[in-house]
């Protein structure tokens, strides 16, 4: 049993908080006093995971320091825009502490992966790693099935880690492979949204199917280029949270394209979604780090020009349909 401390009361850190609290001593802390206060009221997130019942066993923070105190380790379940601010308050800690986050993605304006950015801010002394894999949060606090990768550069913390939040609910393996685990979970939020807009338009399953296998081969492309491995990107954190992502009903990235194949703004779509998703923020960062590294990522590219130049979903399905053929590996 550990004392862990989640950072983030959004429905990832909110479910992760229900996963782990019969198990070990957990905290879930907010910056949002309404949203915690909401929480101890109702014991229950009413706002991002309603109808599930927080344990008795949970604790819910609003002080930071309180949380942090005798923690054995701290999960980071913030956007990625909020990663870099949240990791700099751990920074300062007395003493280092293990950490690991959740957030898919690359950061807004720098591109940089989110170990990238916990290699900048945190001191070297603070083990890390990422947890990544095909998983919805009201699933996971549901107690449905669900397996995960926990990547670190370490191998041992990875394999420590795994272990001890392993359960036979939330099944966690272990990585090194840092790069192709977060490819996977950033990359499959873009290419979910080009699935969205296939599914509004009533394209059909067979090319559904063929969008999901060609989007796959631009992840490997650039998770190869990256310097993440092959296997990483067949497993858990890539075609499986891949497929889960571009059909499944919850994934808010789908639905955003699903609103963007009946004509609505994202304006209005992100409005009428009320959370985050990140394929949208995402698409800017894979478009600038494909032309960077002369990565080819048609579909990736054809979402980013849907989103941030308000080229029709229709035109660029038609473009991608286009594309004269090659050879299908190459």
């Amino acid at each position: 049993m550990m004392k862990i401390a989640i950072l983030g009361s959004g429905a990832w850190g909110t479910a992760l908080a229900v996963s782990f609290a019969p198990r070990h001593r957990v905290t879930l802390w907010s910056r949002e006093t309404s949203e915690i206060e909401a929480m101890v009221k109702d014991r229950e997130n009413k706002r991002f995971l309603p109808g599930i019942p927080l344990p008795d066993e949970l604790k819910l923070s609003l002080s930071l320091d309180e949380t942090l105190a005798d923690t054995e380790l701290v999960i980071v379940a913030v956007p990625v825009a909020g990663l870099r601010g949240t990791l700099q308050q751990l920074a300062g800690l007395a003493s280092p502490v293990p950490v690991v986050w959740v957030c898919k993605g690359f950061e807004s304006g720098s591109s940089l992966f989110p170990h990238q950015v916990a290699e900048q801010v945190l001191p070297a002394s603070f083990p890390r790693g990422v947890l990544s894999g095909p998983s919805f949060a009201q699933e996971v606090a549901r107690g449905q099935p669900t397996a995960m990768t926990l990547a670190s550069n370490d191998s041992e913390f990875a394999q420590r880690t795994a272990k001890a939040l392993h359960h036979s609910r939330l099944r966690i393996y272990s990585s090194t492979d840092l790069v192709g685990v977060e490819i996977g979970g950033a990359v499959k939020n873009v290419l979910a949204i080009a699935a969205g807009i296939c599914d509004g338009m009533k394209m059909g399953l067979n090319a559904r199917a063929a969008l999901l296998t060609r989007g796959l081969a631009e992840m490997t492309r650039l998770g190869l280029k990256m310097g993440g491995r092959a296997e990483t990107l067949g497993g858990l954190s890539g075609v499986g949270d891949l497929i889960l992502t571009c059909t499944g009903d919850l994934s808010r990235n789908r639905q955003v394209g699903m609103l963007l194949a009946q004509h609505k703004t994202l304006a209005n779509i992100l409005s009428e979604l009320g959370h985050v998703a990140e394929g949208v923020y995402t698409a800017r960062e894979v478009h600038h780090i494909a032309q960077q590294h002369g990565v080819e990522m048609p579909i990736s590219e054809a979402v980013y020009r849907v989103l941030y130049e308000d080229f029709p979903a229709d035109k660029a399905v038609e473009a991608l349909l286009s594309r004269q053929p090659g050879n299908e590996f190459q």
